[in-house]
């Protein structure tokens, strides 16, 4: 998507607060956000509207403007942030609600997110076990690695 304002958005936003607001017709939805009939069904389909109709949209639908603006780039290798501009842009969430889970992924990503280097035992016993002790303690070690890396 190269355009700087999601339309997309707008127009499932549009069509869902219809939805909401008990099947609400184009006619009536575009009256209750004061713009014409047709510009509301064009935005439907995903055209852009003109800044004024756009902020009635916006406002009817009881958003900030921003939430439609997409940044110039994703920065990818930076997780959280990614997190964080998805949520920004979920329909289901208020900015404020957004910004919150995205302040416990980013806390949560910091504490659990970092490389650990596998650390090398040495069993200097071990010419006291005999082989099997050492089989079932190596098995249990596997064991205790496995669920470690398989935690979330």
């Amino acid at each position: 998507m190269s355009d700087p304002i999601d339309i997309e958005l707008l127009g499932r936003l549009v069509h869902a607060e219809r939805l909401k607001r008990g099947r609400l017709s184009l006619r009536v939805a575009a009256e209750q956000a004061e713009v014409p009939f047709n510009t509301l069904a064009r935005v439907e389909k995903g055209d852009l509207p003109d800044l004024a109709n756009f902020r009635r949209i916006v406002h009817w639908l009881g958003l900030s403007p921003e939430r439609f603006f997409q940044p110039p780039r994703i920065r990818t290798e930076n997780t959280p942030e990614l997190i964080a501009h998805h949520l920004a842009r979920d329909p289901n969430l208020t900015d404020a609600a957004a910004e919150k889970i995205a302040g416990l992924v980013r806390e949560l990503y910091t504490s659990f997110a970092t490389v650990e280097r596998p650390i090398r035992v040495h069993l200097r016993a071990s010419a006291t076990f005999k082989p099997e002790a050492s089989r079932k303690l190596s098995g249990l070690l596997e064991q205790m690695q496995q669920k470690l890396e398989s935690m979330p």
